[in-house]
């Protein structure tokens, strides 16, 4: 069975600098609405079943979930892994650990 890798900030951080990375934020609007890592699509924890078609392209493309605390994207890795899909990260901490790494946010766009 496939499974998914948990990732640090600073391990995110290099993995965007190095190579094209589909980056999905699964937390709630009025989450999001706070700031969203540059680059990420919003895809709300609670439609993710229904994108795993989606989310299943481009395989070899990195897939990296967060979310506030890294527990939610952990289950949409977990989810997408065991669809099948390779290559998919958890952004361990979620954006809570990406703020306290200095990294920063923007507003998202729709």
């Amino acid at each position: 069975m496939a499974n998914h890798t948990d990732i640090d900030a600073n391990e995110l951080q290099a993995l965007l600098s190095s190579q094209k990375v589909i980056l999905v934020d699964v937390r709630n609007d009025d989450e999001v609405a706070r700031g969203i890592i540059e680059g990420a699509m919003h895809i709300p924890m609670s439609v993710i079943p229904g994108m795993g078609g989606l989310l299943s392209e481009h395989p070899d493309t990195a897939l990296v979930f967060y979310c506030h605390s890294g527990i939610r994207s952990a289950q949409a890795a977990g989810f997408l892994a065991g669809q099948g899909r390779n290559n998919v990260y958890n952004l361990r901490g979620g954006i809570l650990a990406w703020g306290n790494a200095g990294y920063s946010f923007t507003t998202k766009t729709e």
